[in-house]
């Protein structure tokens, strides 16, 4: 049951191009935009397409392959959990985020990455 304490499982589009950040020598982050798509129908009979967007993050191997295989577009699946976070700018304003700490990947996209 401890699986499902913080489990999130989506598939969806990348909103935008996967960018990394490495950290010495066999670190590194994985960043990207995922947007998740319902449709219904509507009282006045209308089709109504609900896009929530979701902030991806991925480590070390799996940010690796994200880097390597995925772009802006591709369709995914993506299983990990909630991490919320927060930090204050130059400013000192304080700022929050919540984030989806990706354990498991599986591309859905057939096209390879073009260059």
């Amino acid at each position: 049951m401890t699986t499902l304490r913080n489990s999130v499982q989506l598939i969806g589009r990348l909103g935008t191009d996967p960018k990394t950040k490495k950290f010495g020598k066999n670190s590194s982050i994985t960043r990207f935009s995922l947007a998740t798509s319902d449709s219904y129908t509507n009282k006045e009979g209308e089709r109504v397409t609900d896009t929530q967007w979701h902030n991806v993050v991925l480590r070390n191997g799996l940010a690796g392959v994200a880097e390597k295989y995925l772009q802006k577009g591709h369709e995914v699946a993506v299983s990990g959990k909630l991490i919320n976070r927060s930090w204050d700018d130059d400013a000192g304003a304080k700022h929050y985020i919540t984030e989806i700490e990706v354990t498991d990947l599986v591309l859905l996209e057939k096209k390879a990455k073009t260059a």
